[in-house]
């Protein structure tokens, strides 16, 4: 018998059908993928076993029992918890105020803060993580270390089924171990993980089966060993595998941004390179190493103590975001949630609004020229929404990523700042993206990416630099690296 049973669900919102019958098995200590395109239902599904939203139609049973959580404590007092891919935690509370909420240790009506860090520090030890302490504020820690809390208040709270939604789209190599350890640890447990992961690779090594999603539907399921990526992909897009990386022969030009002995304390210390037009420029390291520090410093997000950066040969030492968009800098977070996008404004005003002067006369908005330049974008892009109305936090967190490349792109940016662009979306939304940058090298704009993903920087990049504690490497042609002397130099053993 299942531990999970679910069979036709169904949900919609308004118009738009998130979930047409979808059936799904979850066996007792095994890790089952759920795989499928953005859009595709995957979170809207963890959402409805957590609680979060109640199914139009179909039934779930928990043990053989029906199961129908009226709500996310209901969920979680049966045994369920779920690591949303968007961060849920509260960033003015402590990391372990916020990894043992609900269940806090408590006398008299106060809380205990000596048991309740001794137990947060139990379930930290996992990730053997410096920055994250128990009494330390959420909200000063990085996407990387607020995405352990998450997981640890899932782990604290001895669920028997964790739904885990992209677990690891901002961890680094080391926690990402750890994790897959601390997996297979509670697997063997009997505890039972349903795991959302784009990272087909990662699937392979922490899934037992998979099933399928797309359009809503559940397609195809199986053990994990019987299918290979070219099979699960063409499922996934219904369609078979596209080469992902374009192909590329443009020549850089001249050099468009040069940045000199950069300095942004505390984590960026030195960083110096120049990027050219056409050019695509990739910077790998770990996460902390200093990469997304030196982007913010670049488009004036954070103070520059020391250092020099010239665009288009006008030499800058103090800038602001939009000093940086007048001179034609366009810049792609890592956290779209807190810094990429307002998620209570519509598509349409997230993708216009670092160049509403396309859309307006007179200072008056022109709301049909808006939309006529957002749904173009839309289709390029082939972003899955009801309208360019709709508010983007209403969209999957794919979908939303492709929202701030259209915003790039209406931009009509000469220089392309990129952390981590296509963080949580699927092969398909991959290759749309990258085909994107390629073309906007195409034409003549220069183009300075961030990953963690390797095969990406290897795939577009032209050439490459490594971030080590702050530091940035040699650039030198992609050519002379590997991935394995890239992993050596960002750990600091290359010599």
């Amino acid at each position: 018998m299942p531990t999970l049973s679910l069979k036709k669900i169904h949900k919609s919102f308004g118009p738009t059908v998130a979930l047409d019958g979808v059936d799904l098995e979850l066996r007792e200590g095994e890790v089952h993928a759920l795989i499928g395109e953005n859009g595709a239902g995957k979170s809207t599904l963890m959402n409805v076993i957590a609680g979060s939203l109640q199914p139009d139609e179909g039934t779930m049973e928990l043990d053989g029992r029906p199961y129908a959580p009226a709500n996310p404590l209901d969920a979680r007092t049966h045994g369920i918890a779920l690591i949303h891919q968007e961060l849920s935690l509260c960033p003015h509370l402590s990391v372990a105020e916020n990894v043992l909420m609900g269940i806090e240790s408590s006398r008299w009506g106060l809380l205990n803060r000596d048991k309740l860090n001794a137990r947060t520090n139990e379930v930290l030890k996992t990730f053997h993580h410096a920055d994250i302490r128990p009494e330390r504020r959420v909200g000063d820690l990085s996407v990387a270390a607020r995405q352990i809390v998450e997981i640890s208040r899932a782990i604290a709270a001895s669920a028997r089924i964790i739904l885990m939604d992209e677990p690891t789209s901002s961890l680094q190599r080391d926690d990402v171990q750890h994790l897959f350890a601390l997996i297979r640890k509670l697997s063997a447990d009997g505890i039972s993980v349903v795991y959302i992961s784009h990272f087909l690779e990662e699937v392979r090594q922490i899934a037992d089966r998979f099933t399928v999603l797309r359009d809503g539907r559940s397609v195809s399921t199986g053990e994990i060993a019987s299918i290979s990526d070219d099979e699960l992909i063409a499922k996934m897009v219904g369609r078979a595998q596209q080469t992902l990386f374009p192909a590329r022969t443009n020549t850089p030009g001249e050099t468009i941004l040069e940045v000199q002995n950069l300095a942004a304390p505390p984590l960026l210390k030195d960083a110096s390179f120049t990027l050219r037009r056409g050019e695509i420029l990739g910077i790998a390291g770990l996460m902390g190493s200093g990469r997304t520090p030196l982007l913010r410093a670049i488009f004036g997000l954070d103070a520059v103590a020391s250092g020099r950066i010239t665009i288009k040969k006008i030499g800058r030492d103090r800038g602001t975001p939009a000093m940086r968009l007048i001179e034609g800098l366009g810049y792609l977070s890592e956290d779209r949630k807190g810094d990429g996008l307002t998620l209570n404004q519509s598509l349409a005003d997230n993708v216009t609004v670092t160049r509403f002067g396309s859309c307006s006369r007179f200072g008056w908005l022109d709301l049909s020229a808006q939309r006529k330049q957002s749904e173009q974008l839309v289709r390029a892009l082939k972003i899955k929404t009801h309208g360019v109305n709709q508010a983007v936090g209403s969209l999957s967190g794919g979908n939303q990523q492709k929202v701030i490349v259209a915003r790039l792109l209406h931009q009509e940016a000469d220089v392309l700042l990129l952390d981590e662009p296509t963080r949580g979306i699927d092969i398909g939304s991959k290759a749309q993206v990258y085909e994107t940058i390629a073309a906007c090298a195409a034409q003549n704009k220069a183009v300075l990416i961030v990953s963690s993903y390797l095969p990406e920087l290897f795939g577009m990049c032209d050439r490459l630099a490594v971030m080590t504690r702050g530091k940035l490497s040699e650039v030198k042609p992609i050519d002379e690296w590997t991935p394995e002397s890239v992993l050596q130099a960002a750990i600091g053993t290359l010599t």
